[in-house]
This record gives C-alpha cells, structure tokens and sequence, in this order.
C-alpha cells in the first residue's frame, strides 16, 4: 500500500492544524483524509473513510476519546488508534490496555516524537500487509487446507446427498462439533476478472480463505471450505434474529477485503434453518444470492430474504429442473438472455419420435411450473388468474412458432413483474422507514440500529438501499427532519431552546446547539431572532 489515511480527531481546531502543518506525511507515507472537534463526528468519518489510523485526544464534548476508541476497536477493529493528551490525563489513558492503543502522546505535540511515531506505525502496517501478501505463506497455508474428509461431508451435506440419519456418526468419527441450535450457509465469491496485478488469483482466493476463517468463522462457530471455485461456511447461531448481525458482519468483511488484498468479493448469505439436513437448501438459496450482484453490485452481502424474501420457496423447483435456467433468466438475466432460454427450453424438449399425449403433457407441466412460479413470487398475469383450462386449450393448439412466441411473451412479462416488485419492496420499507421517524423522532433513542430492527433487515442492506432511494444516510435523513420539526418550532412557539431540543430527540441541550448551528450556520437563539424579527 502507497499510502496509509489518518484522522485527527481533537475539539481544538488549532491543535489540529499545526499538526497537520508540522508533519510530512507524505514523506511519512501517510495521508489526512479528515478531521473532526468530537467522538460523534468522528464515527461518521470512520463509516465513510475507514481511516487505518485514527489520533484522538482523550477529553472533548458529546464523546470523550476513550468512549470512541472503544468504539472503533468494536466496529473496525484493525484501525490503529493513538491518543495524544495532556499530563494530567495520561496515567488514566495508559491505564486502558484493553484498547491495544499503539501509543500516548503528551501535549503540546513535538514534530520530532510525533515523527518518530508514525515512521515506526509505518513499519508496523506494512509488515501486516506483507505478512497477508507473503506468498509462500499463502501457498503453505493452501497446502494445509481443511482435512479432507471433513471437507468431503461438508460438501456432501450441502448437496443433500448426506442421509440423516448418518449425520450423527459422521459428526462423532470426523470429531466435528456441530450443535447450533441454527444454522445458515454463506457463500463467498472472489472475482476472478478484478486480480491486482502483483497478484494471481490462485494466491489471491486463498488470501481471501484465510482472511474469512480469521474474521468470520470464529465469530460464528462457522465450518469453512472451498466447494466449486467458491468458499463455503456453515455458520452457527445462538438466535435466529443473529442473522442480521451476520449480514452487516459479512458486509464489513466485504469492504475489508478490497481495501486491504484487493480482493471484489461477493457473500451470499441462505436463510436461517434449525435442523442440519436444511443446510442444503440454505445453500442453494446463498448461492442463488451470489448471482444477484449482477443487480445489486459486488462487494458486499446479500441476504437472500431481505431481496426477494417471497422467491425462496423450497418447493418451487421439485419438479421443474428442466425449466430452472429458464426461471434463473427471468430472475436475473436480460431479455436477450430470457429469450434464449425459452430457445434452449424447448430444443431440449423438442423430441422426434414424441407422440401427441407426450407433448399434451409436457405442455401442461410447463404451463404448472409457471403457474407455481408466478404464484410463489407474486407476479400472476391475466392469463393465469383466468379460467386455466381455457389456458390449457388454447396453448396446446398452438403451432410450434407461435408456442415459442408465447413463451418468449410470458417468460419477459414475468421479468418484467419481477423488477416491478423488487423496486416496489425497496421503495415499501424505504416509505416505512420515513413514516417511522416521522411518528418517533422525538425519541432520543432512535438510530440506525432500531430502525433496522424494527423492519427486520441488516444495517448494511438498509442503509445502502436508503441512500439510494434517497440520496442520503438515514442519520442524515434523521437529523435533518429533527432539525427541521426544530427551526418550526423556534419560530411558531416560545418554548426555550432545551425543551425544543428534548421534544426532538436531542436530551443534551448543548449537543442540540451544536447540531442545530451545523445545520442552519448560527445557535436556535439567534435564528429565533432572526426569522421573528423579520416577519414583525
């Protein structure tokens, strides 16, 4: 990596210049990619840069230095973090060695000891990358992959091949513990288009494996193995309701792999089940999940029932496997795509010898299948909310042409339906989210959390479909409309300025002040005057 990025963090502005001004970073090889006055405007620097070192003084409003390092080391735990303080504080913040802080500086900040500082930080990090570049690392680590025979019943089991009641025995003779009490399947997907190009990417997905056995596995008591170009982990949960935290978690391991290796990675993630043999079908839902970054993007999570809760429908293929690429390409494909399924479909049915009833029944089935389909997903047409044996009637008198026409015709109409309602279930709980915070603004405890909470989804999903909706971070959205019930009633009521604060959610009068001048340029006591003197 060329350049390290730091964020200063201190409530005097100008100790933060002269640091800036005093150093070399550059010549460090490191970069300022922010600063902020408090712990509060930190957080919101950390989510959008993910600096590799935060320096922070200890004693600053709204949130002190010691409450954001604790912070960062639960949310990004592989920031450096480095606190420079003044005398009187600094054998309170040496006394906190759970923090791993890097190390204390005293104010007033030297240019010398501060360099030092950072050409040793330096060092440090670069002989972290190079330690998850190293490739014989990578290749001793490839070679020592999972034992063999536990791999083989892992893949076993997610194919569904393993009988259930064999399962025990192999768990006790492979000594594998496997007790939930639920289970789901993640699929991670590396990119073999996006490589660095010091890098094959032979070395590159093994990088990846080692980095998720690290980050993910131990965390969630997950079992990983690589199973068709693809890594594997059947994780375990305490709760079924943990599967949102695993989706932010798998979406946070998606960011770190780019960043740190290079890696574009994609997690899949199958629904929740509590019995062992249900793995297979959270299996083949997490990697029905994969493909759909072609729609929502790489690198990043994607949980299969927060997309398209309705599709995943463990009997919506029993018996239609010769039509599940033609249902793969409604889903996902284009209608050039759609098109030469339907093509495919039917050259694959398309049999010399068949008599008359076998194509009468091969109609009907095909016309069950899609029936099953539109109906599990919710995107019925005319044509199947009619009389279906008049259906029937008429697409068994078709000449073969006009039946591939109908096909085509059908097959793009469900697509079309498809993108209808997935666009329209974003805009639902996007609507839901708005409709929350205008009934619950007033409640100090609000935040991103409990609203993901309430609408049952992942903060990373959330948040990304939010802003996409919106063009702006629910926090924002949050702050913004308490701001704006604020300024209304500064001008419409004579309640003092903390009870406006209280009755908007903001319990510290002092960081309502700070939030209300952040936004409108001056304190709730001068717009008061202002805009009152101005209409008398």
């Amino acid at each position: 990596m060329d350049k390290y990025t730091v964020l200063l963090v201190d409530d005097e502005e100008e100790v933060i210049h002269v640091i800036m001004k005093k150093i070399n970073w550059e010549g460090l090889g490191f970069s300022v990619v922010g600063h902020a006055n408090n712990g509060v405007k930190a957080l919101e620097l950390m989510e959008e840069f993910q600096p590799d070192v935060v320096m922070t003084d200890i004693k600053m409003p709204f949130m002190d230095g010691m409450e954001l390092a604790n912070r960062i080391k639960a949310e990004y735990p592989t920031t450096k973090i480095l606190f420079f303080t003044g005398f009187d504080e600094f054998e309170y913040a040496k006394g906190a060695i759970h923090l791993e802080v890097e190390e204390y500086i005293l104010k007033p900040v030297n240019a010398t000891e501060l360099t030092n500082v950072f050409t040793e930080l330096k060092i440090k990090l670069d002989r972290e990358i190079s330690e998850k570049h190293n490739k014989e690392v990578l290749q001793k680590y490839y070679q020592e992959s999972l034992p063999l025979l536990q791999a083989n019943f892992y893949s076993t089991l997610i194919e569904g091949n393993m009988p259930e009641d064999e399962i025990p025995k192999y768990l006790t003779n492979y000594q594998i513990s496997f007790t939930g009490p639920f289970y789901c399947c993640l699929v991670i997907h590396t990119s073999s288009g996006q490589v660095p190009d010091d890098m094959n990417y032979l070395l590159l997905s093994t990088s990846v494996h080692k980095q998720a056995e690290e980050q993910l596995a131990g965390k969630w008591h997950a079992k990983c193995f690589s199973y068709l170009g693809n890594i594997v982990l059947l994780s375990q949960l305490e709760k079924e309701t943990q599967i949102l935290e695993l989706t932010d978690d798998c979406d946070r391991f998606c960011k770190y792999a780019l960043n740190i290796i290079g890696a574009v990675v994609t997690v899949g993630i199958g629904p929740v089940c509590d019995t062992i043999p249900a793995l297979s079908q959270s299996y083949s839902n997490a990697r029905e999940a994969v493909q759909y970054r072609v729609i929502y993007g790489a690198s990043r999570a994607i949980n299969m029932q927060e997309i398209v809760p309705s599709e995943v429908k463990e009997s919506e293929l029993a018996n239609d496997t010769d039509l599940s690429d033609l249902f793969k390409m409604i889903r996902l494909g284009t209608e050039q795509e759609v098109t030469e399924a339907v093509d495919s479909y039917l050259k694959h049915k398309a049999v010399s010898n068949k008599s008359l009833q076998q194509h009468h029944v091969d109609m009907m089935e095909l016309i069950s299948a899609l029936y099953r389909f539109a109906m599990n997903n919710g995107i019925l047409n005319d044509e199947f909310l009619g009389d279906i044996r008049k259906l029937y009637s008429k697409i068994l008198d078709l000449e073969p042409a006009a039946s591939r026409q109908w096909l085509v015709d059908i097959s793009l109409s469900f697509r079309e339906r498809m993108i209808n309602v997935r666009n329209s279930s974003t805009k639902s709980f996007v609507s839901k989210a708005k409709e929350y915070v205008r009934d619950n603004y007033a409640d100090e405890g609000l935040s991103l959390d409990s609203i993901c909470e309430v609408l049952g989804v992942s903060n990373s999903y959330f948040s990304s479909v939010f802003k996409k909706e919106t063009g702006n971070s629910f926090i924002s959205y949050l702050t913004d409309y308490r701001m704006d019930k604020a300024s209304r009633m500064l001008i419409e009521t004579n309640e003092k300025s903390y009870i406006i604060g209280k009755d908007v959610g903001y319990a510290d009068p002092n960081y309502f002040s700070y939030v209300f001048k952040r936004r409108f340029g001056m304190s709730p006591s001068i717009y008061r005057k202002e805009h009152t003197e101005s209409e008398g």
